[in-house]
């Protein structure tokens, strides 16, 4: 295969609310749905929907979550063979309450994403041969993450990490292990220690954390595109002129095209507008994995942008 991602699959539970319920406060919600996610499971479809043979390893639970979870990443193309089904526990859930205003309130149980382990690292090293790109996020332990990242950087494979969800006291043994880091700009903020708010203030980040060791940062900032630094140049990646529907899983669908541009050969500042290009198709549809985009579907979105320009 292409890419291998290490992380997380979850569920998402999610009810559509007119207002937050206070603590205490019980109310009558809108719309219910289940739909699956995690940032290792949305990263690997992101990629496996662009083309590039793509395997995720991980856990979920002996549960009926996990059946439609995995039967969920077959139907996209994802190779499942190193998902590991954990008769111990549940799979991991994500509850989210979203009221009229978008605004949301969210809690995570890892479920089987928290017992990832020894057996897991090993069936990433079988597979970390024949890999051009390693994915990696936070929402697996963070010592099985350093050590995938260790593995695939022996081996000359290409490690892109999402510090996300976001934490500050990431230790300095990471960095140097990182080829590209992707933090967005509030992630940015915390691991450089200041707000990132501008173009300016993610350059200033950005020399932050190459100078901790990381190969190649990239700054995703929404809107306003997206700021690489490394060691021979600084650039921005503008983003496409959509009308957002719904922002979940635009990150984690910025990182699969990435990996995918990268694996199938692209240049950096090519697999970068292809991984704007997918973030931004993927924000005009609701959903996290439903909005994630085809190839045939990314290709249509770019010719069509490209006459307009």
């Amino acid at each position: 295969m292409s890419i291998i991602v290490f992380g997380s699959i979850n569920l998402d539970l999610v009810a559509r609310t007119a207002h937050i319920p206070a603590p205490g406060e019980t109310i009558v919600g809108q719309h219910f749905a289940t739909l699956p996610g995690g940032k290792g499971a949305n990263q690997a479809v992101a990629a496996a929907r662009l083309g590039l043979p793509t395997e995720l390893v991980g856990r979920v639970g002996s549960d009926q979550f996990g059946e439609l979870l995995l039967q969920s990443l077959s139907l996209s193309g994802v190779g499942c063979a190193g998902v590991t089904v954990d008769s111990t526990t549940h799979s991991g859930v994500a509850l989210i309450a979203v009221d009229d205003a978008s605004e949301n309130s969210i809690i995570v149980v890892p479920g089987a994403n928290g017992q990832v382990g020894a057996s897991d690292l090993q069936r990433l090293y079988s597979l970390l041969p024949q890999a051009k790109v390693l994915l990696l996020q936070l929402e697996l332990p963070l010592s099985v993450v350093i050590a995938a990242a260790k593995a695939a950087k022996q081996i000359g494979v290409t490690v892109i990490f999402d510090p996300a969800p976001a934490r500050p006291d990431l230790p300095s043994e990471l960095y140097p292990l990182i080829d590209i880091i992707t933090p967005n700009q509030i992630e940015a903020g915390q691991l450089a220690g200041f707000e990132v708010n501008s173009l300016a203030t993610a350059q200033q980040a950005a020399a932050v954390l190459h100078q901790q060791g990381v190969g190649t940062v990239i700054i995703k900032l929404g809107q306003q595109g997206a700021v690489c630094l490394n060691q021979g140049e600084s650039f921005e990646i503008p983003a496409f002129p959509v009308k957002a529907v719904d922002t979940v899983a635009a990150g984690d669908c910025f990182n699969g095209g990435l990996a995918a541009g990268l694996a199938a050969g692209m240049n950096l500042r090519a697999a970068m507008r292809q991984a704007a290009a997918a973030a931004a198709l993927s924000v005009t549809r609701a959903g996290a994995q439903p909005s994630l985009p085809t190839r045939a579907e990314l290709d249509r979105f770019l010719a069509s942008f490209d006459l307009q320009i």
